[in-house]
């Protein structure tokens, strides 16, 4: 009984720790959120189609694709200058913040048998395996689930054509002998399915 009470006292001890140091966790400073949401909009719900949101994303995903930017891991010339001087705790600060963000979708007109192709796509390429049944992402995964259309039409191009460092080598044999227009499709389909 003693040694269940000991056990059981350490498990709160821990637990009461790990609650102290996410509340005791620094929040991003205000110039860097502002920098932020020049590109990816406020709250990290991006505005330009072209661009991603990343409100709501995976915090894990949002911190490794953090570092694999500042490390030159992952080229994005836009985000150098923001990324260069970052330090470990600034990425998870915020990891932490834009992933507690809520996903707001931008507005779009959906096209009926452009949704049901692309997920029949998402079926049979097994998209939900990885990003979830509702593409809501886990841990490293990216959420696709309203993301913007014309960045995922994107994103999957490249993936697809140049995966280049950086870039998931699973995604690429994934898409492998998808066109164009299939990649229109399931970019369609994920862009309108709700978070």
């Amino acid at each position: 009984m003693g040694a269940a009470r000991a056990a059981l006292g350490a498990i709160l001890l821990a637990l009461a720790g790990v609650a102290f140091a996410q509340a005791a966790a620094p929040t991003p400073a205000p110039a860097l959120l502002a920098a932020c949401a020049a590109c990816h909009g406020p709250g990290g719900n991006s505005q330009l189609p072209e661009l991603p949101s990343i409100a709501g994303q995976p915090r894990i995903f949002i911190e490794n694709q953090l570092v694999l930017i500042r490390e030159g891991l992952r080229d994005v010339p836009a985000m150098k200058a923001v990324m260069g001087g970052l330090g470990d705790e600034e990425i998870v600060a915020l990891a932490r913040h834009y992933a507690g963000q809520a996903a707001v979708p931008l507005v779009m007109t959906v096209q009926r048998e452009q949704r049901l192709r692309g997920a029949e796509l998402s079926r049979r390429a097994l998209c939900g395996t990885c990003h979830l049944a509702d593409y809501t992402g886990q841990k490293q995964v990216p959420r696709l689930a309203g993301q913007n259309e014309a960045y995922l039409r994107l994103s999957l191009k490249q993936f697809r054509d140049d995966p280049g460092p950086g870039r998931d080598t699973i995604m690429a044999a994934t898409l492998l002998g998808m066109r164009d227009d299939d990649l229109r499709d399931l970019a369609h389909y994920l862009a309108s399915s709700r978070p």
